[in-house]
């Protein structure tokens, strides 16, 4: 049985960035900007969900965001903006994307915008997982000039090394079950304590993407 709480996965533990992309596939900054711009907010996302829409509600209802990662989030200083690249059918989206939502909420330094996979679809390719896909979500983070500092891809790092491993090898139906009784158990800590982790790295200057 995966159990996150004997898998707590520290933020040192989130490893250096992956390489960057070639600069023909890595959009600039200014592209980042807009992207973000033209996304939603998460209320409205919310209200426009067309899939899971119970389990995104519940999810976003009961979020708990730790009062130390919050007072983490606002020591940060500054201003700082997170891209997701979510969909609303997506089974890590939904386990990861209302977490951080409440997390912008009690930290007002942080805030988050979400496009599509469509309209995400090159920031997602320029930031692939461990195994080279990509995947939603996919989260960009920026700095107050929109320059980027960091990036969180698709699941934390702890159900990620999982799911590559022992979760590869199970059927279709227990993996599905047991990613997400990980995620019921883990209720957003492992997500939560990432960003954060990453925010506080840029503000080290270090670039870090996980998982």
């Amino acid at each position: 049985m995966l159990v996150p709480s004997t898998l707590l996965v520290l933020t040192s533990a989130l490893g250096p960035c992956l390489p960057a992309a070639p600069a023909s596939m890595r959009p600039l900054d200014d592209d980042l900007r807009q992207a973000y711009e033209s996304g939603q907010e998460f209320g409205d996302f919310l209200r426009e969900a067309d899939a899971r829409k119970e389990l995104w509600e519940r999810n976003y209802g009961a979020a708990e965001v730790p009062a130390e990662v919050v007072q983490r989030a606002r020591a940060l200083g500054g201003t700082w903006y997170v891209l997701a690249i979510a969909v609303a059918g997506c089974s890590d989206s939904v386990n990861t994307i209302p977490y951080v939502a409440k997390l912008t909420e009690l930290a007002p330094n942080v805030e988050m915008r979400i496009i599509d996979s469509a309209r995400g679809r090159e920031y997602m390719e320029a930031r692939p997982t461990p195994d080279g896909r990509a995947a939603t979500p996919t989260l960009i983070i920026m700095d107050a000039n929109f320059d980027e500092a960091g990036c969180w891809i698709e699941r934390p790092t702890a159900l990620q090394e999982w799911a590559l491993g022992e979760g590869s090898e199970m059927s279709r139906r227990a993996f599905m079950e047991e990613k997400m009784s990980w995620y019921r158990e883990d209720g957003g800590g492992h997500t939560v304590d990432e960003i954060v982790g990453i925010l506080e790295g840029a503000t080290r200057g270090e670039r870090i993407c996980g998982t």
